[in-house]
């Protein structure tokens, strides 16, 4: 059985300090109901007709890549059967062809364009279809295609995910269902992010046993457009797109920075110096890095006075002297 995800009056967020107390910082989903029903865009999706001809008004004639699939594939984008390739092709075209063809409809082929950045793409768009509660300074993407699905990722941001057009279901699993779902490689990937194998499997799959644990843990959300969804980074997520024409604009942002390094990078840093190292070793640094970085029982030097905590104290500058310290020792100083 799935679980539902909260959701919050869309009245209660009157700007983003809000929406980062009452949202983002319990670091689950919520689904914000009406969130961009008032959007021109919005609207002008739900005309026959006109949307492309609203788009040409923004239009900054970029070429962009489209996937593009057989109706064979009925959307679903994903690996050849193999693991090798793609059951689709990446096409470069003019965004307005590609919103044409979208818009027209098609018996023999699928057509999807995503992760544009609305500014580069089209300027003025966003200034006329703003979400109030939004990150400052946060640019957001737009995605149009057809019906589609969406391999089950995550996201390295957190993410407010709108739906402009159609309707999405998203399936969601915690970051710490990873085990279970039997993710494919982090070099050879569709869009950029490994994709969770296992989700979408018939149950009893032989391929991916330990996935049957992870099937009763998943959030599945039903979008109308109008909708909007927030996401914290590394949350799992399969997204269908079920309108014959749909358009989500997203906003990516990472809600907690502390230094200037990014977690993914670092962890792969982590996993080339440990990963293959002797069971008891990993078990011996799996408890450092516990102890340092994840810090179950608090912080580390918690039993020191503040001005004798060195560079692992909570300063704002402790995150770059920590840094600094690394890489003069990657550096052998």
């Amino acid at each position: 059985m799935t679980q539902a995800a909260a959701e919050i009056d869309r009245a209660a967020l009157d700007g983003h300090d809000a929406f980062r107390r009452l949202v983002v910082e319990p670091c689950r989903p919520v689904v914000i109901r009406g969130a961009v029903a008032d959007w021109p865009l919005a609207r002008i999706a739900a005309e026959d007709g006109t949307l492309a001809a609203y788009l040409s008004r923004f239009d900054a004639g970029r070429q962009v890549e489209a996937f593009v699939g057989d109706a064979a594939i009925a959307g679903r984008y994903h690996y050849s059967d193999d693991l090798s390739g793609f059951n689709f092709r990446r096409q470069a075209m003019p965004l307005g062809e590609a919103v044409c063809r979208i818009t027209a409809g098609s018996e023999t082929e699928t057509l999807y364009v995503g992760s544009l950045p609305m500014p580069h793409a089209l300027p003025g768009l966003a200034e006329e279809n703003r979400l109030p509660f939004a990150p400052p300074g946060v640019s957001p993407l737009i995605w149009i295609g057809h019906a589609s699905t969406i391999a089950c990722h995550y996201d390295m941001m957190d993410n407010i995910a709108c739906v402009v057009a159609g309707r999405r279901t998203f399936t969601l699993y915690p970051p710490d269902a990873i085990g279970d779902l039997y993710v494919g490689p982090i070099d050879h990937t569709m869009a950029g992010q490994p994709v969770a194998l296992a989700v979408g499997a018939e149950p009893g799959d032989p391929r991916y046993p330990r996935f049957e644990q992870a099937r009763g843990r998943a959030i599945t959300v039903e979008l109308v457009a109008g909708d909007a969804l927030y996401m914290p980074k590394l949350w799992w997520h399969r997204v269908e797109a079920t309108g014959a024409l749909n358009i989500l604009v997203n906003y990516w942002w990472d809600a907690f920075p502390v230094g200037p390094d990014q977690p993914f990078p670092t962890m792969l840093l982590a996993m080339s110096a440990i990963a293959g190292r002797p069971p008891a070793e990993r078990a011996a640094w799996g408890a450092w890095f516990d102890h340092y970085v994840f810090r179950p029982d608090g912080h580390p030097l918690a039993h020191l006075p503040e001005d004798r905590q060195g560079i692992l104290g909570d300063g704002p500058d402790n995150a770059r002297m920590v840094r600094a310290h690394a890489m003069r020792m990657l550096r052998g100083g």
